[in-house]
């Protein structure tokens, strides 16, 4: 089986349509937004050159993951960017080293489609962001997350 990993430019409406499931089911729902407005969001995600950008794993050609690289993840901090957000992979292939693939590409994809001298996220993880070079930054309140003290980390690109 082959596995690809490449920037989401341009898509078809069935790859669309299962990236905006997987973010209403994720966050869409629970943070009050509609389909439609998810929707609208993940079209919106899909730039080349600029920010927000979107990275997809293929297994085959079959659409089983993402990532994005976005100016905000987190609104209360509009200071910290640009983010690493919506790491995703579809149910059934987590554990079976999907998202080892998709986390190891995101420095090589920042370094080379951004001009940003690192990036950011923030996550309720602990150890699985460090395996792939990311610096502990400290804990961080989010407010209405769940969790709501969660960690923030940062990655060195240049």
């Amino acid at each position: 089986m082959q596995i690809k990993i490449k920037q989401l430019t341009q898509i078809d409406k069935q790859t669309l349509n299962t990236i905006t499931t997987w973010m209403d089911n994720w966050w869409g729902k629970r943070d009050g937004y509609t389909c439609e407005e998810v929707n609208c969001f993940m079209e919106h995600s899909l730039e080349k050159d600029k920010l927000p950008q979107t990275y997809g794993i293929f297994l085959e050609s079959k659409i089983i993951g993402i990532y994005q690289l976005t100016y905000e993840d987190l609104s209360i901090r509009p200071d910290i960017y640009p983010w690493l957000a919506n790491v995703y992979i579809d149910e059934p292939y987590r554990h079976k080293g999907y998202g080892k693939k998709l986390l190891e590409s995101v420095k090589k994809n920042a370094e080379e489609n951004t001009n940003f001298e690192e990036i950011f996220l923030y996550t309720k993880h602990i150890g699985l962001y460090e395996k792939f070079g990311w610096e502990y930054v400290g804990a961080i309140d989010t407010y209405t997350k769940k969790p709501r003290i969660q960690r923030l980390y940062k990655l060195k690109l240049r």
